[in-house]
């Protein structure tokens, strides 16, 4: 590899890093330096990769690979062993000079690092742990930092990344089995998902030792993610859906995020030569909103998918689950509970919590309704209030039709 500067460096693995989406600082505890004698940077304020804290904070983060190079051969990836781009690699202590520098200037507010795998799984990790170590001990950084993990790794080196980190992720790459033994032969779901599963329990030891001692240091407190790429191979929503539900039942994720299958240079002749509508990208965080906010099912949300397992593009989720559930429909917003509310379309978490707060004084007219949510023409269908009643609406055939026109016309 021939010899680079910084800057060089930076630009070739900063542009090598933004296929991975899952980079967010939602969900981590808050730290700041102000006003102690040692440390610097802070996990609060208002800041390169963006991401939002649950409060609509702007987070600034610097997001970048550690290397390109890799000795795997993925077929999706564009970093892989048999890809023709140029190669880069930083050094522990470069990772954290850049990190530390961009701080004082006040770029960021805290580090994405992930990495391709060099020499071998181990090693790699034991350079991305260093810089959180280095970064945290040596430093006293106090920032966000998000590691991405490498599942063949030690599980002692892994469950070192969730000392220094706030959050970690362990990507499960493709939805399904065969579509990973299929692009990524070297990689096992088995693999993966044993290191989630060893994550998962040291992060539940951690939050039990901060439970019982006050001194107990913090362990991943920002939980552990993971992403999925869409489009890639032949899984079908209904088997994406699927699948992300089970690992958040079983490992306790934070997030699962999903990346848009994007064609490569010198792609390989297994690959689909188009990616997937970013819409579908779109749905599914949709469908995943309505798993983890709404009280669905993943069975639930596939009712909404079509003969292929694949979610409208047109319309969103909940409205497509809606329009095949029309039995459970109208419901009353002023004596629902509120299981029922959040399902109905256009009702959002804020909208059904304060129509359960005002109805603790008045009933409920469809105007009042209307200032509580986005969309009335949406809600219309499937909702009784006080001075409204759909009466044959909900059992239209063209309902459908006709709702997507109005959201057409108001969107």
């Amino acid at each position: 590899m021939a010899q680079i500067d910084v800057r060089q460096k930076l630009e070739i693995l900063a542009d090598a890093a933004k296929y991975d989406a899952s980079c967010a600082s939602s969900g981590t505890a808050k730290r700041d330096s102000a006003g102690q004698s040692k440390g610097i940077g802070s996990t609060e304020g208002m800041g390169i990769c963006h991401a939002y804290a649950p409060d609509g904070r702007c987070i600034s983060l610097l997001k970048i690979l550690l290397t390109n190079a890799c000795v795997f051969d993925c077929h999706y990836c564009i970093n892989r062993k048999s890809s023709n781009v140029r190669r880069a690699r930083f050094t522990a202590r470069e990772v954290v000079d850049l990190t530390l520098a961009f701080y004082r200037r006040n770029y960021i507010e805290g580090l994405f690092l992930s990495s391709g795998i060099i020499r071998s799984s181990d090693y790699t990790m034991e350079q991305i742990v260093e810089v959180a170590r280095s970064l945290r001990e040596d430093h006293q950084f106090r920032g966000y930092i998000h590691l991405k993990t490498i599942p063949d790794a030690d599980p002692a080196l892994i469950e070192a990344a969730g000392r220094h980190a706030d959050r970690v992720s362990i990507n499960i790459e493709l939805p399904t089995v065969a579509g990973l033994k299929r692009l990524a032969p070297e990689k096992s779901t088995a693999r993966i998902e044993d290191a989630m599963a060893g994550m998962k329990a040291s992060i539940e030891d951690g939050g039990d030792a901060m439970r019982r001692y006050r001194s107990a240091p913090r362990f991943a407190p920002a939980g552990q993610s993971t992403q999925m790429i869409v489009g890639a191979d032949a899984a079908s929503d209904r088997d994406i859906v699927g699948t992300a539900s089970r690992l958040y039942d079983r490992f306790g994720l934070r997030r699962v995020y999903y990346s848009a299958f994007s064609p490569i240079p010198d792609a390989s002749s297994v690959l689909p030569l188009r990616r997937p509508p970013l819409m579908r990208e779109h749905r599914l965080y949709q469908a995943d909103w309505m798993t983890r906010f709404y009280g669905f099912r993943a069975a639930e949300v596939a009712q909404a998918t079509d003969e292929q397992g694949m979610l409208p593009l047109d319309i969103d989720p909940k409205l497509a689950w809606a329009l095949q559930r029309r039995e459970a429909f109208p419901v009353d917003v002023n004596r629902a509970p509120r299981e029922l509310l959040l399902r109905v379309p256009g009702l959002g978490v804020k909208a059904v919590d304060g129509i359960i707060a005002s109805r603790r004084w008045r009933r409920l007219s469809l105007a009042d309704v209307g200032r509580l949510s986005r969309s009335i023409a949406k809600l219309r269908p499937f909702i009784v209030t006080s001075d409204w009643r759909p009466t044959a609406l909900v059992d239209r055939i063209d309902l459908r039709t006709k709702l997507t026109e109005q959201l057409e016309l108001f969107g």
